[in-house]
């Protein structure tokens, strides 16, 4: 047996050197799914399988990185090259590259992000003269996107008349006209969104029988990682690409399922055993990741849902602490609690920030988090923010750099042509626009040839638009030889912009030039790293290419020490020794726009179990009983997901007798009646009432452990013995010299030089200290 081999254990095994026929891996969160997906590969390898031959499907291009990385070390660098891995949309880019002039595009398409879709539409909205509040470019852009991932083209939405007279209805008639609209204005400027390079990949596998004959060929073995997620696009490209072999594994969790807002179809992983003939089925059930605790809160929650494939997740880990709850009085609270929860473990047990996450129903509530963390000095990160590549200053040098590749990027040019300024106005323009839309051309075509179209623009405008074509020709001509770095740093200085961001010199300018120098490092590191792999040359147009696929959590590179802030379905895949999931209140989670239906509720009970199977250790679950919700404060209970863990597994921090909750009128409120001891008397207000039952102070677990077992005093507060002029070891600070010692009682605190790490002031009952001098 291959000694990687002896690294699974039996149910990992199982799956893993199955190699022919379709097969289905229901894997348990933390059972070690990824673990199974990388060494079948390598397995498939060994066994004489063509890495050219095997198709890997993944959600994250971190995943992607991950695995690759991992069966290189198995088969080898150079072999683990050849393989076809990476995300459904960067994958099918790459085929559509390949393929582009059947479609009637250029291979070197631009690819749009919501941000460049949310600009057309809007143009388009403007251009037809409709009513900006009533078609919404962010909701049309929403319609658009679901229309594509099911597969309605212009001409099906054309001959549906139920989607037509849906929109008559919402009181957007001229929907279908914004999308035609949309479609060809893509189509001209050589663009595709995102949920086209589904959509399209779709549709040349169905019109070109020999282009789908090449890939079923090709793609022997095909494997689908997180199969739950698929929506229906996806899911007819890997049925048409596996049809001919059905050589497919899929893996994924029905109980992680939680992405039917973006389409996502739950209905393909309960059905898979039905789309294949003598499909295998596999179940990974051990769970490697979290306590026993956690595991087993997590299956009593999801035992609730009727729509679900039967698995029981078990663990051979330690029971570790209950899932600790705790009733805050408002969302202030609720993120003073968390910093100083976060702050207390860290002290007590040695911990580093990134051991800590914060997890949410909706990204509004990071606020009071961050408050309360900065209030701190607790380092954090937001994932999911305003990523890096949609700042402006990077927008604006990577529209350059669009127009380099693809003069007809119509939202490129848009962008860039009077920026920084020279002298090109918004009326010039909307002129070029309309004789471009006139003779079908894009609007770079239309400057290039001035003198042959019918626009009224003065000779001076003229000259400055024929100025900026040639420049971009410049560019285009330098790209034929320079690498993506070589030609960035050019056009930056070339086009003014370097000259047009240093004239800025507020806090936010400094910031725009920091960034696009980030920009250019991240562009020297890319060319560097494309030297290493096989059928790349770090050209600009790989560089934009693996940009616009890029997601934030690829961007992470995992090395800053920082507490993590994400909603829920962000943190899907992600793992922490630590886990808070805040406003665990009814109408925020599961959300009051999920109710309407079971399977609505059931999602919200999937994302729950998400949430939970995140922790390794510990998982604290907090709400309140009042929160601002859009600027007014609002009475809130707790979430009915609390309720369905099994008490066995919940330590309850607060109590739960809130005299709000108490069913029982007082008789005193209906007159002058001598009241029992036993009623309650409202002559305080109940705010007052509550206050007083602030919940307890954390009290960190007794068990602290001493660093070493050398001879000498651990520092105890009680003892006195920890005197100024003290040498004192530390397990990550190590030798230090105590300066100063200050406060009484439980909050003594020791002020220490180390060597490793400077000045600290440590609080004495947390700090791990022992005295050597």
């Amino acid at each position: 047996m291959e000694k990687y081999l002896s690294q699974l254990n039996e149910a990992q095994l199982a799956p893993t050197i199955q190699k022919d026929g379709p097969m289905i891996v229901i894997a348990g969160a933390g059972s070690g799914k990824t673990r199974v997906l990388t060494y079948r590969i390598a397995y498939l390898m060994s066994q004489g399988i063509d890495p050219f031959n095997i198709l890997s499907l993944t959600f994250t291009n971190k995943a992607a990185r991950e695995m690759k990385e991992r069966i290189a070390q198995i088969v080898g660098a150079s072999e683990a090259k050849n393989l076809w891995m990476g995300t459904f949309h960067s994958v099918f880019a790459k085929i559509l590259r390949i393929e582009a002039d059947r479609l009637g595009y250029p291979s070197n398409f631009t690819i749009y992000d919501a941000q460049d879709s949310d600009r057309l539409i809007a143009s388009i909205i403007k251009e037809m003269n409709l009513d900006k509040d009533v078609y919404k470019y962010k909701q049309i852009r929403s319609r658009i996107s679901s229309y594509k991932n099911s597969l309605i083209t212009v001409k099906a939405y054309f001959n549906n008349p139920e989607l037509i007279e849906a929109d008559k209805a919402a009181r957007r008639p001229r929907m279908g006209d914004i999308y035609k609209n949309y479609v060809e204005r893509c189509f001209k400027a050589g663009a595709m969104d995102f949920d086209d390079l589904l959509l399209k990949t779709n549709e040349l596998l169905t019109r070109f029988p020999d282009v789908l004959a090449k890939y079923q060929d090709r793609f022997r073995y095909i494997l689908v990682d997180e199969y739950q997620d698929t929506n229906h696009s996806q899911y007819l490209i890997v049925r048409a690409l596996s049809d001919r072999f059905q050589n497919i594994c899929v893996v994924g969790d029905d109980a992680q399922s939680i992405y039917a807002f973006r389409g996502a179809n739950i209905n393909n992983i309960l059905n898979f055993q039905k789309d294949y003939d003598d499909v295998k089925l596999f179940r990974l059930e051990q769970n490697y990741r979290s306590t026993k605790n956690i595991v087993n809160a997590a299956n009593s929650i999801i035992d609730k849902n009727q729509t679900k494939l039967e698995k029981v997740v078990w663990t051979a880990n330690d029971d570790g602490p209950k899932i600790k709850v705790n009733r805050l009085m408002t969302d202030g609270d609720e993120g003073r609690y968390v910093a100083s929860s976060i702050f207390e473990n860290k002290m007590n047990q040695q911990l580093k920030n990134s051991d800590f996450a914060i997890l949410y129903r909706t990204n509004a509530q990071s606020r009071a988090m961050e408050d309360a963390l900065r209030k701190r000095g607790i380092e954090y990160r937001i994932y999911g923010g305003l990523s890096f590549y949609q700042r402006k200053e990077i927008k604006d040098v990577l529209s350059y750099l669009r127009l380099v590749i693809n003069p007809s990027d119509e939202e490129a040019l848009k962008r860039v042509i009077n920026f920084p300024a020279r002298g090109i106005g918004q009326t010039t323009i909307d002129r070029l626009v309309v004789a471009a839309n006139g003779y079908n051309r894009s609007i770079f075509e239309v400057i290039q040839n001035l003198d042959k179209v019918d626009i009224k623009i003065n000779s001076g405008t003229k000259g400055k638009l024929q100025d900026f074509a040639t420049m971009i020709e410049s560019f285009q001509v330098m790209n034929q030889t320079a690498n993506a770095f070589e030609l960035a740093e050019h056009v930056t200085k070339t086009s003014g912009l370097i000259r047009e961001f240093n004239k800025d010199a507020t806090p936010e300018g400094v910031a725009r030039m920091e960034n696009i120098e980030e920009l250019l490092n991240g562009m020297k590191d890319f060319v560097e790293e494309q030297k290493e792999l096989a059928d790349t040359t770090g050209s600009l147009a790989e560089f934009l290419e693996d940009v616009a696929l890029a997601t934030d959590l690829d961007n992470d590179k995992g090395d800053d020490d920082r507490v993590a802030l994400m909603t829920i379905h962000l943190a899907k895949g992600l793992e922490f020794p630590y886990v808070y999931i805040v406003g665990m209140e009814e109408d925020l989670f599961p959300s009051a726009m999920s109710m309407n239906t079971r399977s609505e509720l059931e999602e919200e009970r999937r994302l729950f179990y998400v949430a939970l199977t995140r922790a390794e250790k510990q998982a604290y679950l907090t709400y309140t009983l009042s929160r601002y919700r859009w600027g007014k404060l609002i009475d809130a209970e707790p979430s009915r997901f609390i309720e369905e863990i099994d008490d066995e597994y919940l330590e309850v921090l607060t109590p739960v007798n809130d005299p709000r909750q108490n069913p029982m009128l007082s008789a005193d409120i209906f007159g002058d009646v001598e009241p029992s001891p036993n009623t309650i008397r409202f002559k305080k207000p109940l705010r007052k009432k509550m206050e007083k039952k602030q919940p307890p102070k954390f009290v960190p677990p007794p068990k602290l452990k001493p660093v070493s077992k050398t001879t000498g005093n651990p520092a105890n507060l009680f003892d006195g013995k920890l005197t100024v002029g003290n040498i004192v070891a530390h397990i990550r600070f190590g030798k230090g010299e105590v300066l100063k010692i200050e406060g009484a009682g439980a909050d003594v605190k020791a002020e220490i030089n180390f060597e490793n790490g400077g000045v600290k002031k440590l609080l004495l009952r947390f700090a791990k200290l022992e005295v050597i001098g």
